[in-house]
């Protein structure tokens, strides 16, 4: 109980009370969502984005399966309207999952047994346990569009099951972004194929929390194998960060607003 608690406290200090973040993560989605703009997080875990969604003024649909984060969720927007907590997680498909809960750090909890195998080697992750397993419910992003609507933008952190999560769209959104964890490089891959087998997209790289654009290839969005080359850079440095994307011409191409001060 105590390090379950521990846990969550470390979770919601590190989200919610690094000085300035807010302000840093409000300037950077303002490059993609506005007043009445919906945003789906997958993963949403203790809210921070959903925090810097709603002060942009769109509106927010978060995803959680962890029963705790639920109950934070729920404790932090339940009386928002414009705040609709999802308990569940995404997949390929409907159905259920087991989540595996890492009980003192709670941000690593996965339905993925095989990332959980991969970066228990890695040394960032020597002393992460997954104590508890509990089943969840899963459902699909089409499920999700069919019944709020297409997001703005949705993004995707949930611990290298962001490949299954992606193969539950069966259309482009008009922007996106999903984890990138070195230790488990090939999961990125396999998530950015899924991207692409919904079309061709535009990505740009932001490194870990920082809110800003990495541009060490240029000052621009890549295309997939820009991407990757620039992803096999960053994978000996060992900071993960998030891929962002976006559909590449055609009617689908979203209009990506200027970011705010910074």
């Amino acid at each position: 109980m105590l390090v379950r608690a521990a846990g969550i406290a470390r979770s919601l200090a590190m989200y919610h009370g690094i000085p300035g973040r807010q302000r840093r993560m409000r300037a950077f989605y303002g490059q993609f969502l506005g007043p009445g703009d919906l945003a789906v997080d997958v993963g949403a875990h203790a809210g921070n984005r959903v925090r810097a969604w709603r002060a942009l003024g769109a509106r927010v649909v978060a995803v959680e399966p962890q029963p705790d984060f639920v109950r934070l969720l729920r404790l932090f927007f339940g009386r928002d309207p414009e705040v609709t907590v999802v308990p569940s997680a995404l997949g390929a498909r409907p159905g259920t999952a087991e989540l595996g809960i890492s009980r003192a750090t709670p941000t690593v909890s996965t339905v993925s047994a095989a990332w959980r195998d991969t970066v228990s080697g890695d040394a960032g992750f020597t002393s992460v346990r997954w104590q508890d397993t509990v089943t969840v419910p899963v459902t699909t992003l089409d499920e999700l569009v069919a019944t709020h609507g297409v997001p703005a933008f949705c993004k995707i952190d949930v611990e290298g099951f962001e490949a299954e999560v992606l193969a539950g769209l069966s259309r482009p959104l008009p922007a996106l972004s999903f984890e990138y964890l070195p230790a488990a490089h090939d999961a990125a891959l396999d998530a950015l194929a899924r991207v692409e087998a919904l079309g061709p997209h535009r990505y740009r790289y932001s490194p870990i929390e920082t809110m800003r654009w990495d541009t060490t290839a240029g000052d621009r969005w890549l295309d997939a194998d820009e991407l990757v080359a620039l992803l096999d850079r960053r994978r000996p440095l060992g900071r993960s960060g998030d891929v962002y994307a976006r559909p590449h011409g055609g009617a689908a191409s979203p209009e990506i607003r200027h970011p705010g001060p910074s």
